[in-house]
This record gives structure tokens, C-alpha cells and sequence, in this order.
């Protein structure tokens, strides 16, 4: 059955633009159909089409289930943006297929790219929530100044990592199951030393994703699947 996303539906009873469109002209759905909508919170409503005008679809509940994240403990990605939005996109699809909480783009000292556009980055992550069965969308957030972002206060753990030849635990050694974490991706050209300086002043901790020098959003992929894995239900 297809699966939709409506963040208001309880609200509204009604699928948005987008979703409406997919629903009548692509799968031809009509009155007296059912279909599957999620509201990103975990929610999950089997509903019928009750009536189609236009754009607009209207439907109804049959059955409300909720339905438990695939993980415990909540995990937030902040990345610098690499300069092709291609791999952030691919970074975007591949970490919501695998699982995480919330996505904030970071401008730092060496940041190829100072602009996202994150209604595309939304789009993307709704749709490969939809693909995965996750029914929990990943918050994503407008580019926020480094330092702003360390500075502010975020529950759980926090890390930091960087590729300088300092002592630095693994990640995957660091990251206690259950406990929410926020982890912080450079770019290419990796953070600056005072921004390292000033996390780990904030309480960040130094940690290594291992012996390769990755890309900035297979770092991220890493940094993902590196606390689902601890964390999996």
C-alpha cells in the first residue's frame, strides 16, 4: 500500500499539494481507495479517499497506530556543506535511510559553500523516509555560524570530529546506547584549529571515525550508521 506524508493530517484530513498530486494523477488512486500517511512523528493512519476536487484529496481514518523508532536515544548530524550539493543530497537520502534525528548545516572557517537550500534537502529526506518505512522525519535546519551551534545547549553527548594528529577516542568506543549525541562533520578542508579548540571548550570530545580520510559526507554517513548501530532496537 502506498505511503504518504502529512504532517497535519489529524488537523486537516487532507493531503498536502504534493502528496495529493502523487496520490490522484500518478497512482490514479480515487474515491473509496485506501492508502497508508504518516505525520513524521510516528504516527501512522490507514485512511480512505473520501473526496478528490482538483488538487485537493480529502480522506478519513480507518485505523491510528503508532509505531516506535528503530533506535533509541536521539542523534544530530551538524555538517559543513561540501561545495556540490549532490553529495549532501546523497548524505541526506542515504542517513534517513539508515536512521537519524535531526541535520543542521554549519558554516565554519573553511566551508566551500555559505548557501542551502533546504526545502530540496527536505524533500529528499521525506521521500527516502517513505522509501525506508522510518515514519519519523529528520529535522533539517538552515545554516547556522559554528560557533553559534557549539556554543548553544544540546542534550546528551557531544563530539567533535576532526582529522589533526591529536589523541582522539573512536567513536564507535565513545557513543553510550540509549544517550541522545550530536556530531560535528567539517568540510574538506577540515575545521580550523581554533574552532577545534573552541568545541572541545564547549564540551565537545575529540573522536576519530577511523584510519581513512573520508569526504565530508561519507564522514557524516559514518558518524550515522556508527550510532544507529549502537542503538538499534
Amino acid at each position: 500500500m502506498a505511503l504518504f506524508f502529512a504532517p497535519d493530517i489529524e488537523t486537516t484530513w487532507e493531503l498536502p499539494e504534493e502528496e495529493a498530486a502523487h496520490c490522484l494523477r500518478v497512482l490514479r488512486l480515487g474515491v473509496g481507495d485506501e492508502l497508508e500517511v504518516t505525520d513524521g512523528k510516528g504516527k501512522i493512519f490507514k485512511v480512505t479517499i473520501t473526496s478528490t476536487a482538483g488538487k485537493r484529496c480529502h480522506v478519513e481514518a480507518v485505523e491510528v497506530r503508532e509505531v516506535e523508532k528503530g533506535w533509541n536515544g536521539n542523534l544530530t548530524i551538524a555538517i559543513a556543506p561540501t561545495k556540490n550539493m549532490d553529495r549532501m543530497e546523497w548524505l541526506a537520502e542515504k542517513a534517513t535511510e539508515i536512521g537519524w534525528d535531526r541535520v543542521v548545516f554549519l558554516n565554519c572557517r573553511f566551508s566551500e559553500r555559505k548557501v542551502v537550500k533546504t526545502d530540496r534537502i527536505e524533500r529528499i529526506v521525506v521521500s527516502a523516509m517513505k522509501q525506508s518505512l522510518k515514519f519519523h522525519k529528520t529535522t533539517v535546519e538552515e545554516m547556522t555560524d559554528f560557533k553559534t551551534f557549539v556554543k548553544a545547549d544540546h542534550k546528551g553527548a557531544k563530539f567533535i570530529a576532526h582529522c589533526y594528529e591529536d589523541s582522539k577516542e573512536l567513536l564507535s568506543d565513545s557513543i553510550v546506547p540509549g544517550e541522545d549525541a550530536t556530531v560535528l562533520i567539517g568540510p574538506e578542508g577540515d575545521f580550523s584549529k581554533e574552532e577545534v579548540e573552541t568545541a572541545i571548550k564547549a564540551g565537545f570530545r575529540p573522536v576519530s571515525l577511523g584510519n581513512s580520510r573520508l569526504r565530508t559526507e561519507t564522514a557524516g554517513l559514518v558518524a550515522c550508521h556508527t550510532y544507529i548501530m549502537k542503538n538499534e532496537r
